[in-house]
Order: C-alpha cells, then sequence, then structure tokens
C-alpha cells in the first residue's frame, strides 16, 4: 500500500478490509506460527504508528522550511535560477512620456469672437509639434479641430497660451498644420516609422481630453493597418476610406490631434477618433505618421493638398442604404447585365465641358471597373494626376459610350 493510497486517508472501511473480515468471521480460527509471529500488540501498533508519523512530520517541515537544502545560508535549491526584477516594468513608458510631452499641445478654436450678445463658442483638441525652423514652429492636428475656426489658440504643456495661424488643412485625411512663433519652444517631436509598428506593441496616447490638457493613456497596438469608412461630409453615407492603426489606449473627446506614441518616444500617429457606442470599448484610431508626414509637408509647401478633378456628383447605383426606386431604374434603361456603377446627378468643370449629363450611369475608368462613389474618388485621387487625359465609359439611355476628360485641380472648399 503506497503511503497516499486512499485506504490510508479514508475515514471508512475499505471494501479490501470489509470482505477480509467478512471471510475470517466464516473461517474457523486458525492459529498458526506464522500467524503469531507477525500479529503485534496494541502498544506495539500505537508506538510504530507514532514513530512514522513523527519521521512523516520531520520531513514535511525540513522540505517546507529548507532545512534539507545543501545551499549556504539554508535557503533552498530551487530558488537559484529565478532572476531578480530589472526594475520598474513602466520605466520605458514613463521615459517615452517625458520625451514627448512638451511637444504635444491643447488646441483652443474659438469659432466665434466674443461679444456683449454672443457667447464665445470654441472647441478643443490637441496637436504635436513636428518641425522648427527659424521664426517658426509646425504643429500637426486635424482637420475637424479647426474646422469653422475664427480664432486660434494652443496651449503648451507648461500652460503657456499663444496664438496660432492656419497654415493649410486637408478635409480628406483630416490633417490640417497650425504655425506658431518659435520662440521658447524647445521640444520637438520626433516621427517613427508606423510601417514597422506590430501587433501587441505598447503605446501611449497623449493629449487634452475632455480639457483636461497633458494627459496621458497607454494600450497597445490592436491592428497596424485597419481601413475603416467614413463620411466626409457628414451625412451617413460613406464616401471616403481612412487607413488607421488601431488602439486600445483611451481617447476621448479632446484627444483628436494628438500624439500615439511607442516606448522609443517616438510619434507613430495622430489620434484621430474613437468608436463611442453601447457595448464598445478600446475601440481608438489614429493616422500612421508615414501617412501624415507627406500630407504635412505638402500643407506647409502649399498650404493644401492638390488633387484630380472630374466634377461629378453622383450616387451609387446599388447603394443599400439609399437604393433607386423601381421606376427610377427602368428610366435609365440599363441593360440587365448592368448591376453595378455611379449614376450622374449632376456635372461642372471638366465632366461637363467632356459632355457628360445626369443620368449618365458610369461604369469604367481607363478600363478599370467603378462601382460606387467611393471607388470613384479613390481611382481619382491615388491613380491619376491634374492634368491627364481620363477614359470614362457610362451608360445613356441604355447605350454604352466612351468620352476622354482632361482632368484639372480640384477647387479649394
Amino acid at each position: 500500500m503506497g503511503l497516499f493510497d486512499d485506504d490510508f486517508y479514508s475515514t471508512k472501511v475499505s471494501r479490501r478490509r470489509e470482505r477480509k473480515v467478512s471471510k475470517q468471521r466464516s473461517m474457523p480460527r486458525r492459529w498458526s506460527a506464522r500467524s503469531r509471529r507477525l500479529r503485534l500488540s496494541t502498544m506495539q501498533v500505537s508506538a510504530i504508528c507514532s514513530l512514522f508519523s513523527a519521521v512523516v512530520a520531520v520531513l514535511l517541515f525540513s522540505l517546507v522550511t529548507g532545512q534539507l537544502s545543501h545551499e549556504k545560508g539554508g535557503q533552498p535549491a530551487f530558488i537559484q535560477n529565478v532572476t531578480p526584477s530589472s526594475g520598474d516594468p513602466y520605466d520605458r513608458i514613463i521615459k517615452a512620456a517625458a520625451t514627448v510631452r512638451p511637444a504635444v499641445v491643447s488646441i483652443i478654436n474659438h469659432k466665434e469672437e466674443n461679444t456683449k450678445d454672443t457667447l464665445d463658442e470654441s472647441a478643443l483638441g490637441s496637436g504635436v509639434i513636428y518641425k522648427k525652423t527659424d521664426d517658426k514652429a509646425f504643429i500637426i492636428t486635424n482637420n475637424h479641430v479647426i474646422s469653422g475656426a475664427g480664432k486660434l489658440e494652443i496651449v503648451t504643456v507648461d500652460g503657456e497660451t499663444r496664438k496660432a495661424e492656419l497654415v493649410g488643412a486637408d478635409k480628406v485625411s483630416d490633417l490640417a498644420v497650425l504655425s506658431i512663433d518659435a520662440g521658447g519652444i524647445n521640444t520637438v517631436a520626433k516621427l517613427g516609422d508606423s510601417s514597422k509598428l506590430q501587433l501587441g506593441e505598447t503605446v501611449i496616447a497623449i493629449g487634452n481630453p475632455l480639457g483636461l490638457g497633458d494627459t496621458l493613456t497607454s494600450g497597445i497596438v490592436s491592428y497596424a493597418n485597419r481601413t475603416i469608412p467614413v463620411s466626409l461630409n457628414q451625412d451617413g453615407v460613406y464616401d471616403w476610406e481612412q487607413e488607421v492603426i488601431q488602439t486600445d489606449a483611451a481617447i476621448n473627446e479632446g484627444n483628436s490631434g494628438g500624439a500615439l506614441v511607442d516606448l522609443n518616444g517616438r510619434v507613430i500617429g495622430i489620434n484621430t477618433m474613437k468608436i463611442s457606442d453601447t457595448g464598445v470599448e478600446g475601440l481608438g484610431f489614429a493616422i500612421p505618421a508615414n501617412h501624415v508626414i507627406k500630407i504635412a509637408e505638402e500643407l506647409v509647401l502649399k498650404g493644401k493638398i492638390a488633387r484630380s478633378y472630374l466634377g461629378v456628383y453622383s450616387m451609387d447605383l446599388n447603394n443599400p442604404y439609399v437604393p433607386l426606386a423601381e421606376d427610377q431604374r427602368k428610366a435609365l434603361k440599363l441593360p440587365s447585365s448592368v448591376k453595378e456603377g455611379v449614376v450622374v446627378l449632376d456635372v461642372v468643370g471638366p465632366a461637363k465641358e467632356a459632355g457628360l449629363k445626369l443620368n449618365d450611369v458610369i461604369t469604367k475608368f481607363n478600363g478599370q471597373t467603378i462601382d460606387s462613389t467611393l471607388s470613384l474618388r479613390k481611382y481619382l485621387y491615388n491613380e491619376t494626376r491634374i492634368g491627364d487625359p481620363l477614359a470614362i465609359t457610362f451608360y445613356r439611355n441604355g447605350i454604352e459610350k466612351e468620352i476622354t476628360v482632361m482632368l484639372e485641380e480640384k477647387p479649394g472648399e
């Protein structure tokens, strides 16, 4: 019987013992010499059990207290392989935050001048000082932070308020650049390579949430290159797609335009939005730094982003949210094979000059399928340049046609 056999600890009589006792009771007693040699008195059994219990107790006590270890000082042998902590596990977060914090500012957008009859309507956001010349420092923020600005101010990490000037803004990328007097600006954030981000990498969000400036939150990179639909006109119709970094670092109202920072103290994204809904937690997004720097440099140079312009206002032929009525589809006289395309609602500029008209249905650009307003805009912005000829395939009264349009520069909004 082993030391930790069930019978040893059981408070009940085992079946083996019950069978043995029952058998002994049914048989006549026979006192053999062997039986007499094995029989022990009650006192002897008690003594043996007491001795055995004492030995077990000593062994257990020695194992617990480490007295059996042969190491010097009486320490248990197994702890010699434990590596002591190298320091505060959050030390890198502290250092990264200290590096970038002085370059993150709060932005106040005074949308209306304060008069006796009207209240000052202001909006709050964040920005990152990313560049400095002899007399100016440049700040990256979101376009929606400075939208409709009457007067712009920034507040530094030291609490100093300064007047800011709008250098340029771009609605499509949701980025803008401001400038301030460079005097006293000693810290400029360094932008990292957002293409090297990895899932699970620790990141820090720094900004001005709810007006609580100089606020730090931390999290991880939930997804390094997420594509999400956006509505440029805020009308609920998705007409653009934004490539973003997804993070679970807390991003709240006012964080927009602030810095998403890696543990090396480099800005790898500009915080832009979060998904706020019942049951939703930890879904924040930032524009990747590699995309930000290209847009910012062009805004500084030109004050805007130059994009190709066709001059078409349209709706999707097959839009699940705003479907065409049956009589509207019949009026287009499309062949049954045409299931997707873009219906022209109005034309101006290059499209009007080339001859496009109301209710024309565009299906291709340069031979590539165009199935929605989103794909139309993405092709124009990503695949063409100002002055390029664009071959457009479309249907008019059920007949397929093709024209060539000379693209122009998109006018300012």
